[in-house]
């Protein structure tokens, strides 16, 4: 397999590699050991203190914190040099996954592991990390980012925040920063800040003269995870406490937040397997007309449907992950962290975009195979509804991810060896002709989009179009890819065969709605649309029979497959 040039001039749609992709079956013993860690710390420290915590007695959140720090769970990422671990971020991205099952905490602790703490590992001095970084290990200070104001949500950088520097070097800076998390817990805050040279990182201590928290928002999901604006009137910041370069705010934020919203994947992730788990426990006990509704096909159906979103996020999510850390360990790169991780833009972006969509269904199923019970109070996924919405706003609307997939797919054009060298074999499996199928069909999109447009002038319908068959080649060519390293596991190769499949036909008609908008001519809109037609793909299989078999081999197991 042939592997990419430089990150900053990669040419291919996904990050090419000779090194097969990681996958959740390849924990080593210990790795699992730190994801049982976490596992024990949300079932016998966070759950019995959820009805608190739903109250917003913060006190509670904050003694999580100094446990979960005493666990090393905080400290995951950070360098040996600050008392961290420094491990991979498919480590962190099953501790994430763990805490995913904690609720409101759940937000609470990836903020802080994540935005709250990566960029002072990445773009600190040495003196900011020693400082701050073995108090955010350890659970004594809790971390913040502080990005988003009133008028700038999506339009983060358009912020209205500003950072005006004294004559003694120290920087003065006045706005306010809406809807941050961990506002009342937080101890330090990542501040975003229009300055003359650009926008600007700063680190503002709460203690901080001019810092003030305004009144706990009230939302409809998360209720325990601290949420309120964060008022700067004349805040004095010394000059050191510069995060990265002034006027160069942008990278950081825009890198760290290519690593949150991979982190923000793994949370749905271990909240989507919440919810099955749940359906699975309660299907099996709900007896209707005499039997359990377990026994019944569409509930069957529903629970197949649940594992298939699970284990394509789980390999996309996994695959991403695996690859971050092969660049970000390599000895011999001269790269900058900005150049390593912006080129992962479209990864990051897909898994946040699937993750948070697969988590959105999987609790929709699982109120839907609740029934009424769902709906109440009483059951947890009533909760696990509310508070999965917030997912598909969080780190960037699905909305503004789709773009930035689309606008990475429109440069890198290449299709990676994986698929490239599938275009060799004299015969291909099933999923392979699907996946060869998807990849002829995005192909078409490609050319059909450049011929008859502009890329500053594609339409935002037909980039999310772009984006959706961007994302179900990833997904498809990761869940083909993960069978490749266990071809003897029967439910690996079920999942991965029928996402193959689903996943051709959804690119299928997203490529027929984009030629029927780009072709005004009849005949040759006709034309076009025969050769979509026309793709050789194997005869459709029985897939309803296979999510019979999904949905009963995880009836079985009481819970999802993995780790």
């Amino acid at each position: 397999m042939e592997k990419a040039n430089t990150m900053s001039h990669n040419p291919y749609l996904f990050y090419d590699s000779i090194t097969a992709p990681f996958t959740p079956e390849d924990f080593t013993d210990d790795d699992i050991l730190i994801a049982k860690t976490a596992e024990l710390f949300v079932k016998t420290e966070v759950k019995p203190k959820v009805g608190n915590i739903e109250k917003q007695q913060h006190a509670e959140v904050v003694n999580l914190f100094r446990k979960a720090g005493e666990l090393g769970l905080l400290s995951i990422e950070i360098p040996e040099d600050y008392g961290g671990f420094q491990l991979d971020k498919s480590i962190s991205g099953v501790v994430a996954e763990k805490l995913g099952w904690a609720g409101s905490f759940s937000v609470s602790f990836n903020i802080h592991a994540g935005v709250g703490t990566l960029p002072y590992i990445y773009y600190g001095t040495e003196e900011q990390k020693q400082k701050y970084l073995p108090k955010l290990g350890s659970g004594e200070w809790i971390g913040a980012y502080a990005l988003t104001e009133s008028n700038a949500g999506s339009d983060a950088l358009n912020a209205k925040t500003t950072a005006k520097q004294l004559e003694n070097g120290s920087w003065v800076i006045n706005g306010e920063k809406q809807w941050i998390t961990n506002a009342n817990v937080a101890d330090v805050f990542l501040v975003f800040a229009k300055s003359v040279q650009g926008m600007t990182a700063f680190i503002v201590d709460r203690d901080f003269k001019g810092v003030s928290i305004g009144a706990e928002e009230e939302k409809m999901g998360i209720k325990g995870s601290s949420t309120a604006t964060l008022i700067l009137e004349d805040c004095l910041v010394p000059s050191e406490n510069v995060l990265g370069d002034i006027g160069k705010g942008h990278l950081v934020a825009l890198n760290i937040l290519n690593l949150a919203r991979l982190k923000l994947s793994f949370a749905n992730i271990g909240t989507a397997k919440q919810a099955l788990q749940l359906a699975i426990h309660y299907a099996e006990e709900r007896q209707q007309f005499g039997k359990s509704i377990s026994e019944f096909h569409m509930i069957q159906e529903k629970l197949a449907n649940m594992a298939l979103a699970i284990f394509g996020a789980e390999s996309i999510s996994y695959r991403t992950a695996g690859y971050i850390d092969e660049v970000l360990n390599r000895k011999d790169s001269t790269e900058s962290f900005n150049s390593l991780v912006s080129a992962f833009a479209l990864e990051a972006s897909i898994c946040k975009v699937f993750g948070s969509e697969a988590l959105a269904s999987n609790v929709d199923e699982a109120v839907q195979i609740h029934g009424g019970n769902g709906y109440m109070k009483d059951y947890t996924v009533e909760a696990l509804y509310r508070d999965a919405r917030i997912s598909r706003i969080f780190e960037g609307t699905n909305e503004i991810n789709r773009l930035t997939i689309a606008k990475n797919a429109l440069k890198r054009t290449s299709l990676p060896s994986s698929i490239k060298d599938l275009y060799k074999k004299e015969q291909l499996t099933r999923q392979e002709g699907y996946l060869v199928g998807g990849a002829e069909l995005f192909d078409k999109i490609l050319k059909a989009l450049t011929m008859k447009r502009h890329p500053k002038n594609i339409e935002q319908e037909l980039m999310r179009i772009l984006a959706d068959a961007t994302s179900e080649l990833y997904v498809m060519d990761s869940c083909y890819r993960r069978t490749l390293k266990h071809p003897d596991h029967e439910v690996i190769q079920l999942l991965s065969e029928t996402i193959c499949e689903e996943g051709f036909y959804k690119i299928a008609s997203g490529a027929a709605v984009m030629i029927a908008c780009l072709y005004e001519n009849e005949i040759e809109r006709e034309e076009k649309l025969n050769e979509v037609s026309s793709i050789y793909v194997p005869t459709r299989s029985q897939t309803l029979i296979t999510k019979r078999k999904i949905a009963q081999a995880i009836l079985q197991k009481g819970q999802y497959f993995t780790v």
